[in-house]
């Protein structure tokens, strides 16, 4: 029996051993594809007489430091794993002398990058990735990211375009850019805080919510009704936001406020997590069956370049 157990424990080790391989090395694979195309295309546009133009493109395309790249493709292997990582892993994905693995793992510690949960050479995130999360302003980093996609949405579509971000059960409004060409427009909610399951923002951030995730979310909280037509049922809001889910985007059609209609679409990081929304609003006169889809198709297309932005 003990003989097995140490034969699965071994199964187990390479697996994992595979797993955090691979990763780090599709992480390394993105990485060399981004630079040889770059190079490549340094070398297509410069002719033989452009010394100085090439001068410019070396300065740019600055090669990568080597002990960089492979202290956070350490810190990424960390990051997938869902058990501590032995050095000796450690050392297998990077593929170099485990003294320097050991270097470089003792150095991420030291500055808490990394740390020792069992006392032994098993290594997991350490503290000071969680405190540089926390301390990060996200939503600052996704106004900047944003702020010309949300007016080239107004802009486009000639109505009031809103970022938004989930805080617990409701929408929190971070940034907005009106369109002044209409008579009449949405003011704009920056600094709001609207609900979850009655607004397009809203849906759009509970696209990837199942009825379990809502019940957990939700609780026993009934939903508020602010028109006739809000959803007031979990089971409603699962279907709604399986829909958005596949549609891409979500709609409001005058749920939270009688006059006033919405679509977004959810805002996705890197992973492929929901992190924001991006949408309009306008009047209900003015966001008629047929422009509705119209409009849904631009906040789509500015949502997948704002992902494209994120991923990059």
């Amino acid at each position: 029996m003990k003989s097995i157990k140490r034969r699965d424990q071994a199964v187990a080790s390479e697996a994992r051993t595979a797993g955090l391989r691979s990763r780090a090395t599709s992480l390394k694979a993105e990485r060399n594809d981004m630079g040889i195309s770059t190079v490549e295309r340094g070398h297509r546009s410069v002719g033989e007489g452009e010394k100085r133009a090439r001068v410019r493109k070396g300065a740019v395309e600055t090669p990568p430091v080597q002990s960089v790249e492979r202290a956070l493709s350490l810190l990424e292997a960390v990051a997938v794993s869902p058990e501590p990582v032995p050095l000796a892993q450690l050392t297998q994905v990077l593929s170099i002398d485990p003294s320097s693995v050991f270097r470089l793992a003792n150095t991420l510690k030291r500055r808490g990058f990394l740390a020792n949960p069992n006392g032994r050479k098993h290594y997991v995130l350490g503290p000071a990735v969680w405190r540089l999360s926390r301390e990060y302003d996200w939503s600052r980093m996704l106004i900047s990211i944003c702020r010309e996609s949300v007016k080239a949405l107004a802009t486009r579509t000639g109505e009031t375009a809103h970022l938004a971000v989930r805080e617990a059960r409701q929408v929190f409004f971070i940034d907005h850019h009106a369109c002044g060409d209409q008579g009449v427009i949405v003011a704009g909610q920056t600094g709001k805080l609207m609900p979850l399951h009655c607004t397009a923002h809203g849906k759009a951030l509970l696209a990837d919510f199942g009825l379990e995730e809502l019940q957990a979310l939700f609780g026993t909280t009934p939903l508020e009704r602010y028109t006739a037509r809000t959803t007031v049922s979990l089971s409603e809001l699962a279907k709604v936001c399986a829909r958005a889910r596949a549609d891409g985007y979500a709609m409001d059609n005058a749920e939270y406020l009688d006059d006033v209609r919405c679509v977004a679409a959810p805002v996705r990081d890197r992973g492929g997590l929901v992190i924001g929304s991006i949408g309009v609003s306008a009047p209900v006169a003015r966001m008629t069956q047929g422009r509705d889809a119209v409009l849904a198709q631009h906040v789509c297309d500015t949502a997948e370049h704002v992902n494209a932005l994120l991923r990059a």
